[in-house]
């Protein structure tokens, strides 16, 4: 079912891996707690730097010209014993300038261009996380070299698509690759201790250090307050995509898609990658699929927004966690469900039949990254963001992720390297409440979301106690001991386990973090939490080693979030959540894996874990359905809240049209588009999507948890 994936060898890792530094360290790779007994002192910086800006390396000015522009150097014919040394020194300095470009041009030739000339002993790809099969891949309109850099590390110029230019600051190791002629190429690496995207992922070995683009495609007022503030009395998404429709003068809604184009950038992508990050946590909302009639949400318009950032990750090396934080009828009532205070999704008289939606658009996500051209890129898929197990139940839930298992398998098949990871949400039970049910089950992981700010908030005591050792005032022993062994427990039970979220914040402080009209629980004044320009040095040192302490004990973490948007006070009003703002003002470690052994030095708890995972947690032997699959059947018996059984509720028929999701269209260097790829991968998956049934009046279905259950549905 595979396609090939790209006409190019992926870049030889030995040819861009940096030196090793002195001290033997900077090619070894980070080392969690549980298997490597060195301090944080002892952890290597990456080494030198990488490939400069080829542009540079070839400018015009160093090749000779093809006229014989030799006489330039011509002396007087009265002196032939000086012309004869004279042109002797220019012979051996041409001989010499024209070894060291051969040495330059010929790697880059057969590494970089040749590769386009349609050899299929270059397609190959040694990830079982993806690529290509093997065979040929179609031979590109032009195989002229792009006349921009392929290629680069460190101290690179980078050209935007909008034609503006930055330099590349990323002084550990990694490469982006970026070659307008082969753009699913997958040879790049975010730093030297990562594998490169076409490379396997060692979940056991390799340490996901991340961060979520929180605010981007799913909207929150905390994140993004000033689109908030322009519309006073907007309290989610839902509510401000109404008022934008009607604000024509404005633009209207599509308002948002100015948003998505600026909030994050590419360089954004090229800082995250320059912090030593590997891996990104992209929430995005079933809108991006499509909306049905009264829903308010800008349809589609930003799945073009986030394949370009796909693209962009590929270009620097950062995998992808793709997280479906948005489903109908909202799992959670949160606003970033789409609309506050409703939960209709597994809940309600509508439960049921907006689940069925959601399957088809779990589906139609898999469909699209299990592609040979993403699944490189996008290994990883969380298929609901913060479901309330409380108001829904604990077997209904879990039917329902049993029953998303089956739906993505029966798409990639069974295995490692087939589809990507599903990554299930705890619901706030903790990890251990995932363990059993999904045993047997091919490549299912948890996720928990710690946050220290939504509990016991009231009276937070201050993070500042100096500079020192003791640095923190006890929080860091907090997370510590908090977390625990909670992390290496659900490896061993569930399999790859990972915090899909976490901050810096010790307190609920911060513009909207309650909500646009919520109220804060923390006893003291929250103006100096959120006015970072104030902090003092041990302020900051206090949340770096808070943060650090979170990072060691958690292992595979994604920070909440990258960036926080400005107010209308043209500020940020909620510094505890953004790693960029963190990384500027120097409280966010700037390298991750000094934070190895953080623990240990405050005297803080941990378990332990030997990196080996069972087989069918990474899709070895054994990987299947869950063993457990027959106790938790779909349709479920119940759906809380209903008040009749489940089968009695309005659900939708199969006989809607399939939707599925564009591939881009890129230009190579000639000028000529390349499109790989419909969006779906399995050809043989052709059911027809949920619609409504013609005779049945439905209930709002982001209003119906009271709704009386309708006849003929």
């Amino acid at each position: 079912m595979d396609r090939p994936l790209s006409t190019a060898d992926s870049l030889a890792a030995a040819t861009h891996t940096p030196l090793p530094a002195a001290d033997g360290t900077s090619l070894k790779e980070p080392q969690p707690h549980f298997l490597d007994s060195r301090t944080p002192s002892s952890v290597g910086q990456g080494g030198a730097s990488a490939l400069g800006d080829s542009t540079t390396a070839f400018g015009k000015g160093e090749l000779t010209n093809s006229d014989g522009a030799g006489s330039a150097i011509e002396e007087p014919v009265a002196n032939p014993a000086k012309k004869r040394r004279t042109l002797t020194f220019a012979l051996i300095a041409l001989l010499a300038l024209a070894v060291v470009v051969l040495a330059v041009i010929l790697p880059v030739y057969f590494k970089v261009i040749k590769k386009k000339d349609g050899n299929t002993e270059s397609a190959s790809s040694s990830s079982s996380n993806g690529g290509s099969d093997g065979s040929a891949a179609p031979t590109p309109t032009s195989t002229a070299a792009p006349t921009r850099a392929t290629t680069g590390g460190d101290g690179s110029t980078i050209t935007a698509e909008d034609g503006t230019t930055f330099t590349y600051a990323n002084s550990f190791g990694g490469i982006w690759v970026a070659d307008p002629d082969d753009p699913y190429n997958d040879g790049a690496r975010p730093n030297s201790w990562t594998p490169a995207l076409n490379e396997t992922f060692d979940y056991g070995k390799n340490r996901m250090y991340g961060v979520n683009l929180g605010g981007l495609f799913v909207l929150e007022p905390f994140i993004s307050p000033a689109l908030f503030q322009k519309y006073p009395g907007t309290v989610d998404e839902w509510s401000l995509s109404v008022a934008m429709a009607a604000d024509t003068a404005s633009g209207g809604l599509n308002q948002l898609e100015e948003h998505y184009k600026t909030f994050i950038t590419e360089k954004d992508i090229a800082e995250i990658a320059g912090a030593g990050l590997n891996y990104v946590r992209l929430p995005v909302p079933y809108w991006a699929i499509e909306v049905w009639p009264g829903e308010p949400f800008l349809e589609k318009v930003s799945w073009k927004y986030i394949v370009r950032l796909l693209q962009w990750c590929r270009k620097y090396g950062i995998r992808v966690n793709l997280d479906l934080h948005s489903v109908p009828g909202s799992a959670n009532g949160y606003n970033h469900g789409g609309k506050a205070n409703q939960h209709n999704f597994l809940n309600g008289v509508m439960g049921y039949a907006n689940a069925q939606r959601g399957l088809n658009y779990i589906r139609v996500i898999t469909e699209f990254i299990s592609q040979p051209e993403w699944k490189n890129v996008v290994p990883m898929f969380s298929i609901l963001n913060e479901p309330i197990v409380t108001t829904i139940g604990r077997d209904t839930l879990r039917s329902f992720y049993l029953e998303s298992h089956k739906v993505m398998r029966d798409i990639t098949g069974f295995g490692e390297g087939k589809g990507p990871y599903m990554v299930i949400h705890d619901s706030f039970q903790g990890l251990d409440s995932l363990a059993g049910f999904t045993d047997g089950a091919d490549r299912i992981g948890g996720d928990v979301h710690p946050y220290f700010a939504f509990s016991g908030a009231g009276d937070s005591p201050t993070i500042d106690s100096g500079t020192g050792a003791g640095a923190g005032n006890g929080w860091p022993l907090r997370a510590c001991n908090r977390f625990a062994s909670m992390m290496n427990d659900s490896r061993k039970a569930l399999g790859v386990s990972v915090a899909g979220e976490f901050s810096n914040a010790f307190n609920d402080c911060g513009l909207y973090l309650r909500g646009v009209n919520g109220q804060t629980d923390y006893a003291g004044d929250c103006g100096p939490w959120n006015d970072y320009a104030s902090w003092s040095e041990g302020i900051k040192a206090g949340i770096q080693v808070f943060a650090g302490a979170q990072m060691d004990n958690l292992g595979d973490w994604f920070f909440w979030t990258w960036k926080i948007g400005e107010s209308s006070r043209g500020t940020v009003e909620a510094p505890l959540w953004s790693y960029q703002l963190g990384l500027q003002g120097g409280w966010m470690p700037t390298d991750p894996r000094t934070v190895v052994g953080t623990c240990a030095s405050v005297g803080g708890a941990s378990g332990t874990w030997d990196g080996t995972f069972a087989p069918e947690m990474t899709g070895g032997a054994g990987a299947g359905l869950s063993n457990e699959a027959a106790q938790y059947p779909w349709p479920p018996t119940n759906i809380a809240g209903a008040g009749v059984a489940a089968a009695a509720l309005p659900s939708y028929t199969a006989t809607g049209p399939i939707v599925s999701l564009p591939a881009p269209t890129f230009t190579d260097s000639k000028g000529n588009s390349i499109s790989r790829g419909s969006g779906w991968f399995d050809a043989e998956d052709t059911a027809l999507a949920p619609a409504p049934v013609a005779s049945c009046t439905y209930p709002d279905a982001w209003d119906a948890e009271n709704a009386a259950v309708p006849a003929q549905c």
